[in-house]
């Protein structure tokens, strides 16, 4: 069993399901709110390893949806300091384990990182509508 530091935006379902998925797992999950945590670039850096700076982006937020923030043109300087502006830009959930951290929710990748049961239909990072809505921000 972990105990996992797990960073998300309250009330995404897919953040819910992903948080449900761990403690079936026999997880211990401490949720905090990716959008009111009070982050430092380098602090922040430290979630996104050796990925390439585009994908440190949330594909699902506003911005990058409607082409105003376009990933693959930032310098890692530009992404931390548009992500700290805009958390919502932040790719999710970001996760911590024992100073162990990533980024994203890639089943497999857990399930060798930290355990993870085999889920029917295991869940993505993306917003569960199609309809062209973004997950409500909460106030």
């Amino acid at each position: 069993m972990a105990n996992v530091l797990f960073y998300e935006k309250p009330g995404c379902r897919n953040n819910t399901r992903q948080k449900a998925l761990l403690e079936a797992s026999g997880h211990r999950v401490d949720a905090r709110s990716l959008l009111t945590e009070p982050w430092t670039k380098e602090r922040l850096r430290g979630f996104f390893g050796d990925l390439p700076v585009a994908a440190w982006f949330n594909r699902a937020a506003p911005k990058v949806k409607d082409g105003t923030v376009v990933p693959e043109r930032f310098t890692e300087a530009e992404a931390l300091a548009a992500m700290l502006a805009d958390p919502l830009l932040i790719r999710r959930p970001l996760m911590e384990v024992d100073g162990e951290k990533s980024v994203g929710f890639d089943a497999g990748r857990i399930r060798e990182w930290i355990g993870l049961i085999d889920p029917e239909t295991p869940p993505s990072e993306g917003c569960l509508r199609t309809d062209g809505h973004s997950c409500p921000t909460p106030r």
